[in-house]
């Protein structure tokens, strides 16, 4: 008797936390939507209302304003462009090159290698703000425009990140596989591409949505570089920016709107590779 209450008493205790951890990740989101879906007066209402209310009448009336005025506003349009034409560009970049720096790293033998190990993982250790000053010296000294510059920036943080990742997938891989291949004549780039490149769909798949999501979210390097170049602020820098360009009033819901739409891209991207993207998170957690 005592076994099974302390049975029902861990499993009860076990859901209440894993609601509460629930909740406190999901309620931001929510408290988002919950905003962009009411009016300036809604807004302004104490004590805040967990869905739109009417000010007076009480009822429930959520208003699509805030998305149409945010839709309708060719700045955020040209955010959300150059935000797509950055991220998409470091994913790739990342990908290619930190898939030949992890197949080395992980199945070839070079002078250097353990060096060049540590040097990867020193590159992921460096804040933002650390080499922020820096970078933007180089990008001014070479007349580079904002959206080259932020690119080659956030791959200084994305590229160690995937090559050291991938490193560990290659490393996993059999051996024999390389010894089959070269046997059948495959060169070490046909092995590379062919048969070991494939294998490690999962782990391409989780480094590169985290790399698309990093560039995606980036706001300091996005802020510094187009200070001198609003056409090519990404969505995250014109959201911070919406304060008295879309309306007189601090424009709360705009912000929440816009912030729902940007957020939407990564839970689809998230939700279309949940299943690559747990198979990337665990593989080579077990080893029997």
């Amino acid at each position: 008797m005592n076994r099974t209450l302390r049975n029902v008493v861990s499993t009860g205790l076990f859901w209440v936390i894993l609601a509460i951890i629930f909740v406190y990740l999901v309620f931001p989101f929510y408290w988002a939507i919950n905003s962009s879906l009411k009016t300036e007066a809604q807004l302004q209402m104490t004590p805040a209302t967990m869905v739109p209310v009417h000010p007076n009448r009480g009822t429930l009336a959520p208003t699509l304003a805030n998305y149409r005025a945010v839709l309708g506003n060719l700045t955020f349009a040209r955010g959300l462009a150059n935000s797509l034409i950055v991220a998409v560009s470091v994913t790739v970049i990342s990908l290619v090159l930190g898939a030949f720096a992890g197949f080395a790293i992980g199945k070839l033998r070079f002078r250097g290698k353990t060096v060049s190990m540590y040097l990867i993982l020193a590159m992921t250790m460096f804040p933002q703000v650390t080499v922020l000053a820096g970078l933007y010296a180089v990008i001014t000294q070479f007349n580079l425009s904002a959206v080259p510059g932020m690119i080659l920036s956030y791959l200084i943080f994305t590229l160690p990140f995937t090559a050291w990742v991938l490193s560990s997938f290659f490393r996993g891989l059999p051996s024999s596989l390389m010894q089959a291949a070269q046997v059948d004549g495959a060169t070490p780039f046909q092995t590379f591409s062919k048969i070991l490149l494939p294998l490690t769909t999962p782990a391409l798949v989780t480094t590169g949505l985290l790399s698309f999501i990093a560039a995606w979210n980036e706001y300091l390097f996005a802020l510094t570089f187009t200070s001198i170049e609003p056409s090519a602020r990404t969505v995250p820098v014109v959201i911070s920016l919406f304060t008295g360009e879309i309306a007189r009033q601090e424009p709360f819901g705009e912000i929440m709107a816009a912030t729902v739409l940007v957020t939407l891209p990564l839970i689809i991207l998230v939700l279309i590779f949940q299943n690559q993207i747990i198979a990337g998170l665990t593989a080579g957690a077990v080893k029997g």
